[in-house]
């Protein structure tokens, strides 16, 4: 099979490995990148540009930066002038209409971060860890027009471990993205690709997580929800309650032994640990609203020091 023509779509950083893999790839052409617009990040507000997008500028690559694919231009006249052969979609954020996925010789193939049909949508890692999930892995699908549903071409598993968070398996499935892109080019030049349809009958979805889900129920919610809560959202974006009337970020969490009841709150041997629906847990490590992260040791010590008592609630008390 002769070099292949491919266009590459994806927008954070969790993409660069498996574009940097594509451009490695002699048999690979990655004629066009694709991306979002640059946005406005930081305190200054100043224009970034995605990850993908900085990183295809460092390869050497073409790029597109659209806010919608499907009604650009510019690649309606990049598609009719080029041949495309395979398109690879890594976390893009924008859904391709038919006629996007039917331009691709080959086939238009989406890099998803779960064991589809489990976590269909947008925060896959995340809910895998909000139901404490024992593995999770990563799959390469031919897209369909439905949502996450064509059929599976490659998968790989990892293992959840007990410390993990949200951080640590977006790492260990960004690490392993090139690695199933490899084994997947190295199926297509030996025309070896098989495909395998997803049961339809196991599907369950992942929506992406509004703010208000980031929040810790203390009355609602077990020690061992709260935990998986905190996991699935540290670093990024958080999960928060509210210390002495001010927000307070948890980054990591331990299960407790003390019996407590919902909020009440234990600083024995200077550790910081909160009663829930049932169960308790201790916060490890924190962030007050205008401070660093802290440690609880730490954040109790600046208290004392205050001769301040410390009280935790779900919501803002009004005064």
């Amino acid at each position: 099979m002769d070099k292949l023509n491919c266009v590459f779509l994806g927008t954070p950083e969790i993409a660069n490995d498996t574009l940097e893999a594509l451009v490695a790839d002699k048999r690979i052409n990655v004629s066009l990148v694709v991306s979002m617009p640059d946005r406005p990040a930081g305190r200054g507000k100043k224009l970034k540009s995605p990850d993908v997008i900085i990183k295809a500028k460092e390869l050497g690559l073409d790029i597109l930066q659209t806010e919608n694919i499907n009604k650009s231009k510019e690649f309606l006249e990049f598609s009719s002038k080029n041949d495309i052969h395979l398109m690879i979609v890594f976390a893009f954020a924008q859904f391709l209409k038919e006629d996007i996925l039917h331009l691709p010789k080959l086939g238009c193939f989406n890099i998803h971060t779960s064991l589809l049909p489990k976590y269909r949508g947008a925060a896959p890692m995340q809910h895998a860890l909000f139901n404490g999930d024992k593995e999770t892995g990563l799959c390469i699908q031919k897209m369909v027009k439905k949502m996450d549903a064509g059929n599976i071409v490659k998968e790989k598993k990892i293992t959840i471990e007990d410390d993990d968070n949200l951080g640590t398996i977006h790492d260990k499935l960004k690490d392993l993205s090139p690695v199933v892109m490899r084994s997947f080019l190295e199926d297509i030049f030996s025309e070896t690709v098989s495909e395998r349809v997803q049961d339809e009958s196991k599907v369950s979805f992942a929506p992406s997580i509004s703010k208000e889900e980031t929040l810790i129920d203390f009355e609602k919610q077990t020690s061992v929800e709260i935990q998986n809560k905190i996991r699935g959202l540290s670093p990024i974006p958080g999960a928060y309650c509210f210390l002495n009337n001010k927000r307070l970020k948890v980054y990591e969490s331990e299960l407790s032994n003390e019996q407590l009841k919902p909020f009440e709150v234990s600083l024995k041997f200077n550790t910081l640990v909160v009663g829930a629906k049932t169960g308790s847990l201790r916060f490890k490590l924190v962030q007050q609203e205008g401070k660093p992260k802290r440690t609880d040791y730490e954040l109790i010590n600046g208290f004392k020091s205050n001769n301040t008592k410390i009280e935790i609630h779900s919501t803002r008390i009004q005064p």
